[in-house]
């Protein structure tokens, strides 16, 4: 199994709008833990976020670096795009990743470099 381009694919459907695909890629008891909200925990949890809770209009990731060691992936890199208020935003993100043994995510912690989103 390719964690790289499995991880790679979550940023690729997340850019693209494709609530399904980021779906898909969390497990089904999967945790997103994201600064200034609580964790979401599981399937209906993280389609209300990425489903509209989530201050992001649109945009992009660009991965600057993305380390696979085990069953475990840390992304480096920066976000590019909009904000549901109109705002335009350029910010640095790390991500720390989790995989199942079936390389679903089963916990995803991400940081940003400011409070901005």
């Amino acid at each position: 199994m390719d964690l790289t381009e499995i991880t790679n694919h979550y940023y690729r459907a997340v850019d693209s709008g494709d609530v399904d695909g980021v779906l898909d890629w969390f497990a089904e008891d999967g945790v997103y833990h994201r600064p200034g909200y609580e964790p979401m925990q599981g399937s209906a949890a993280l389609r209300a976020f990425y489903g509209g809770e989530r201050v992001i209009a649109s945009g992009s990731h660009r991965i600057d670096q993305l380390i696979v060691e085990g069953s475990s992936a840390a992304v480096r890199g920066v976000f590019t795009g909009t904000l549901r208020d109109g705002t335009s935003v350029t910010v640095g993100f790390s991500d720390f990743i989790d995989y199942d043994s079936a390389g679903r995510a089963c916990e995803r912690h991400s940081y940003f470099d400011t409070p901005t989103v």
